[in-house]
């Protein structure tokens, strides 16, 4: 293994080059909750058969897009779905 050797102003740059670099990265991505998932991919993120996002689209459980055939979700949409039938733990009393 060989070992490299940087002068303080050398490793400086360097952080900042990573430090932009990064900014930029992060800049450019999507928040979570702005990002589409295909029926495909709602349906192995939740683990649950085709059937089954039908009848949660049925049902208005879970807002979608269809566009012809293909049927989209918003991430912030499936959150809300999670949220709404969120169970907070409780006590086991013994």
């Amino acid at each position: 293994m060989e070992a490299v050797i940087l002068t303080k102003e050398q490793y400086n740059e360097l952080v900042v080059r990573l430090d932009k670099l990064n900014s930029t990265l992060e800049s450019n991505q999507k928040p979570s909750h702005e990002t589409f998932l295909d029926n495909q991919e709602f349906i192995q993120l939740m683990n649950i058969s085709k059937r089954t996002a039908q009848t949660w689209r049925d049902e208005g459980k879970v807002s979608f897009s269809q566009i012809g055939s293909k049927i989209y979700y918003k991430m912030k949409d499936v959150e809300v779905l999670l949220d709404k039938n969120y169970n907070k733990a409780f006590k086991n009393k013994r």
